[in-house]
């Protein structure tokens, strides 16, 4: 008579796992600096077209409307060469270099999720919201395709030195892959020897992560992991320890097509401290906001606290000095009656970009956001408050299509 196996423990700290990376062939595809991508919300829109001339560009599967044509697509390649998956188990050291500057460095694995949702708030911290479309969206792509394209990015400090001196040796031998795309050389080490596996693993031991990128993703792997037993009970991801490593936190600035900035920064007056610059638009220091068209540019500073508490009715108190919450409720939702539509409100990573979108008269109005700091975010994710959305960005981001995770296909 047969027993069902008892189910894994539920893990007490961070585990990550080695796993046997799907990657391209050089050999067989050449250069990967043609078929790797930028993670998706890095690009435009006309960038995460499908490129012409590249038949096995990572494209083809991450941003395909066909979900069955990039499941045949991937059979394809696997049964082609064009991808291959590595013959041992590993976790892979990955680093971003520009020049001689290493931008960030980190591992990637397969990251085990706790079931229980008290014991996962434990260890992972979400700081943003997530919409439940979107879930849904990538729960059936990922779910279709029976793979995860882009690894989970996640932070976290490690105080234990032995990791980060097996990694730092790790790196000094013949890396598996490396890319050049523009300016930024990406490098892969595998990693598979047990005993140093354990090791570099030991590093998340008491830590907790921070999410930094990937919020849809892990919250369809927990949608698509809620069966025991799952292949979705664990995530490909890649953890950076921000103690040795920090990442860069970027603040994501509103354009508003429709808005007209002399108008903008009239009505703004009257919840906010409006201020001239006469030089024109410039970055925000972290307690202000800079309105900018048409060549002219104005400072908002000093929300006014009654106007700010009626705009936050409802929501969490921790968000009063927070820079989107003050632009996307006081601004744009209380003063100016912008709905977050499509087409109304873009949302941009370059404030350079977001300036000269609205450069000439009649072209809109840009609010460019301070960034905040990663402590701020752990602080408040820490306590169990999400950010507003699009409120920061974490980055040097992974490229898409270095180390895949595959499940065995049927």
């Amino acid at each position: 008579m047969s027993t069902l196996a008892a189910p894994a423990p539920e893990p007490t700290s961070l585990r990550l796992r080695p796993f046997r990376a799907v990657r391209y062939d050089e050999g067989v595809v050449g250069d990967l600096s043609h078929l790797v991508a930028p993670p998706h919300d890095e690009l435009s829109p006309a960038q995460t077209r499908v490129p012409g001339g590249y038949p096995h560009h990572i494209a083809h599967l991450l941003y395909t409307h066909d979900p069955q044509a990039a499941v045949g697509q991937l059979r394809d390649w696997l049964h082609r060469g064009v991808l291959r998956r590595d013959e041992r188990p590993a976790v892979y050291v990955y680093q971003q270099q520009r020049g001689a500057r290493i931008l960030q460095r980190g591992l990637i694995g397969e990251l085990v999720l706790p079931r229980d949702s008290s014991r996962r708030e434990r260890l992972l911290l979400p700081h943003e919201g997530v919409s439940p479309h979107v879930v849904r969206q990538r729960a059936a792509h990922m779910s279709g395709l029976r793979a995860q394209l882009e690894p989970l990015l996640l932070t976290y400090r490690s105080s234990e030195s032995t990791a980060a001196q097996v990694v730092d040796h790790v790196t000094r031998r013949m890396p598996t892959v490396v890319v050049r795309i523009g300016e930024i050389t990406h490098t892969l080490w595998a990693c598979s020897d047990d005993e140093e596996v354990a090791l570099v693993s030991s590093g998340l031991s008491g830590s907790r992560a921070l999410i930094a990128d990937g919020h849809h993703r892990h919250a369809a792997c927990l949608q698509l992991g809620e069966e025991p037993g799952s292949p979705w009970e664990s995530s490909l991801a890649l953890l950076v320890d921000t103690a040795v490593y920090p990442l860069r936190l970027s603040a994501i600035h509103r354009v508003m097509p429709e808005l007209d900035p002399e108008k903008a920064a009239l009505a703004a007056a009257d919840v906010a401290r409006v201020q001239p610059l006469p030089e024109g638009p410039r970055l925000p220091r972290p307690d202000e906001l800079v309105l900018a068209g048409a060549g002219q540019a104005w400072t908002v500073t000093d929300p006014e606290p009654g106007a700010l508490h009626e705009a936050l009715t409802d929501r969490p108190l921790e968000w009063a000095p927070l820079p989107a919450a003050v632009s996307d409720h006081l601004l744009l939702d209380a003063v100016w009656s912008v709905p977050d539509l499509p087409g109304t409100v873009r949302y941009s990573h370059d404030a350079s970009r977001a300036v000269a979108d609205v450069a000439a008269p009649g072209s809109g109005t840009a609010l460019l956001l301070p960034a905040i700091t990663e402590d701020q975010v752990r602080e408040l994710a820490g306590a169990g408050v999400l950010l507003p959305r699009k409120s920061t960005s974490f980055g040097p981001k992974p490229a898409a299509g270095l180390a895949l995770r595959v499940l065995d296909l049927p």
